[in-house]
């Protein structure tokens, strides 16, 4: 499967997996001491030249096209330019290095046939690439070959994995008995938990459905990932026709606090008498036991072997949206945004992951040059689920960012009616804002009053009813107090010290204004409105060189149009404009 996924620091990944430093043949490592991302030439699909392609002893060169096309996040060119290298200059470091290449690019047909073998590299990359092979073989259904490569009690970092692939192999080459028997977890609770979903899954794919039910039982009472085994549980009763069963237990595990949008799916499918899930096939089955391990990966703060794994995944089910998800979300992570966005799409509009998917690919457009695009996949989202309040609200958002604030407030007035009495405070708080930003503040404070009361120690309403209070010159007192009841809350922010030192300047209380200020823009030294505000502060201290220095500030760091005008004015001597106290 090509990826679209750019490759991560191949480094980070030859380190998790115990090989030296040095994967150069000598000829080249000194050449080759730089990381990645330090300005080796991009190879965006371009052929080595020609010289290159008709000298096969010119493994130097290959090897340094490979670490350039690899470091411009080009993983498929690199894994092609080591494997030539390779080829003029056969060694396991070279081998290694086009095998991990290609598996990091999410080749994984490919790093297959560039595995090691036998006791090639380190113990980590053996068991890698014996995982490696091992799914691919289980993808092209050859599970007996599949089952030999995994014979065996593996030790080591990838142990889980090994282990976990197992009994699926043995299922498709019909060796019941070993598909069946839960492997000796020593100690791992992970592959304890995992082996024996897989044992319920496979007794079912067996036709023991009495030991199914049994087995899935167990699972779904143990209390820890009940929400995961419930809905595991739920299908397997819906495939056996007692549907009411299923909404039975769907439904007490909402209620007992399992909420996910899985279990609301479920039971929404449920009880309208859909389609039950079919039951995994041996490659969904492997798929879905590796993805545990994943994301363990990735919680533990190693995403670039967690990714590795997500491409084993992908490999087996292409279609898993949580394998997606988290690839999206370790790409995130890595500072990989394209890659990261690139993942996010791939879910589909059928998933009951699909708005989360779409939540979070927005988001990695909102704050960017290209912040029209955000807007655009909110209005995509929103139509193609009308009914999902979720994308309804990603909508409004994206509309407020970008200060379409009347259409922001009428996607809201749906969210609201059809919740009735069950609207949330925040979308009260949501369309008060929206409303008070476009010019209807009577409205819009009606709102936040009304969120104030359903969360009245909630600091974002605080924050914002209490700044709008001061800037309308009413409920002064009240409204100071409430914006120093959220910096209590949050004392680190930045924006909630601002709004408050803010309060202070309007009311006249420079003193007290001035060093609020300047704690705030200790914390946002980017932020050129609290800087622009920290300013005035100093002029009405008379302290007005200063107010010079902290608008020039403003004025570096690309503010607004409004807010540079006002800032240029007050630099040609008009100084900030009257406060509250003062008109």
């Amino acid at each position: 499967m090509q990826s679209p996924i750019r490759v991560l620091a191949l480094p980070l990944l030859l380190s998790a997996l115990g090989l030296a430093a040095a994967c150069a043949s000598p000829a080249v490592a000194a050449d080759d001491a730089s990381s990645p991302g330090d300005g080796a030439t991009g190879l965006r699909g371009v052929q080595p030249p020609a010289r290159m392609r008709d000298d096969p002893s010119a493994v130097d060169s290959l090897f340094l096209a490979g670490r350039a096309a690899l470091d411009d996040g080009h993983g498929r060119e690199a894994s092609e330019f080591y494997a030539r290298a390779a080829r003029a200059d056969p060694g396991a470091l070279l081998q290694d290095r086009a095998f991990t290449a290609a598996l990091f690019a999410g080749e994984v047909h490919r790093a297959a046939e560039l595995a090691p073998t036998g006791d090639e590299g380190s113990l980590g990359m053996q068991q890698l690439g014996r995982a490696t092979r091992a799914v691919d073989l289980i993808a092209l259904g050859r599970y007996r070959e599949a089952e030999a490569l995994l014979a065996g009690d593996p030790i080591g970092d990838h142990r889980s994995i090994l282990v976990l692939l197992k009994p699926w192999a043995a299922a498709g080459a019909g060796d019941w008995p070993a598909a069946l028997t839960l492997p000796n977890p020593h100690g791992d609770r992970l592959v304890e938990e995992l082996s024996r979903l897989d044992q319920a899954l496979l007794y079912e794919r067996a036709g023991r459905m009495d030991d199914a039910d049994a087995a899935f039982r167990n699972l779904a009472g143990g209390g820890e990932g009940v929400a995961l085994y419930t809905t595991r549980y739920g299908e397997f009763l819906e495939r056996q026709g007692r549907r009411k069963d299923a909404v039975a237990l769907y439904a007490a595990a909402l209620k007992a606090g399992g909420a996910s949008g899985a279990l609301t799916a479920a039971v929404q499918r449920a009880e309208a008498g859909g389609p039950a899930p079919a039951a995994p096939t041996i490659a969904q089955g492997a798929g879905r036991a590796l993805l545990g391990p994943a994301a363990l990966l990735i919680a533990e703060k190693q995403p670039e072997l967690g990714v590795v794994y997500l491409w084993l995944v992908l490999r087996l089910d292409p279609g898993r949206d949580e394998a997606w998800l988290l690839a999206g979300d370790a790409m995130a992570t890595a500072g990989d945004v394209d890659s990261a966005r690139a993942a996010f799409g791939h879910v589909s509009t059928t998933s009951p992951d699909y708005v989360e998917a779409r939540s979070r690919l927005i988001g990695a457009y909102q704050g960017s040059a290209d912040a029209g695009t955000a807007l655009r996949l909110a209005r995509e989202t929103a139509k193609a689920a009308p009914d999902n309040d979720e994308a309804q609200l990603l909508l409004a958002d994206c509309l407020r960012a970008g200060e379409q604030y009347a259409e922001s407030a009428r996607v809201l007035d749906g969210v609201i009616a059809r919740a009735g009495d069950h609207a949330d405070w925040q979308v009260y708080y949501m369309r008060g804002v929206a409303l008070a930003e476009d010019g209807r503040w009577t409205e819009g404070e009606k709102d936040l009053t009304k969120a104030m009361a359903m969360r009245p120690d909630e600091p974002d309403i605080l924050n914002y009813l209490g700044y709008s209070w001061i800037e309308h010159g009413e409920h002064q007192a009240q409204a100071r107090a409430m914006l120093a009841r959220a910096v209590a809350a949050k004392p680190d922010s930045g924006a909630l010290l601002d709004s408050l030192g803010w309060a202070d300047y309007q009311l006249g209380d420079i003193a007290q204004a001035v060093p609020t200020l300047e704690q705030a823009a200790a914390l946002e030294p980017a932020e050129p409105e609290i800087i622009d505000h920290l300013g005035d502060a100093y002029w009405r201290a008379g302290r007005k060189l200063e107010a010079r220095y902290q608008w020039e500030r403003v004025l570096s760091l690309g503010p607004p149009a409004k807010l540079r005008q006002a800032v240029e004015a007050k630099l040609k001597d008009q100084g900030p404009p009257a406060t509250v106290a003062a008109r």
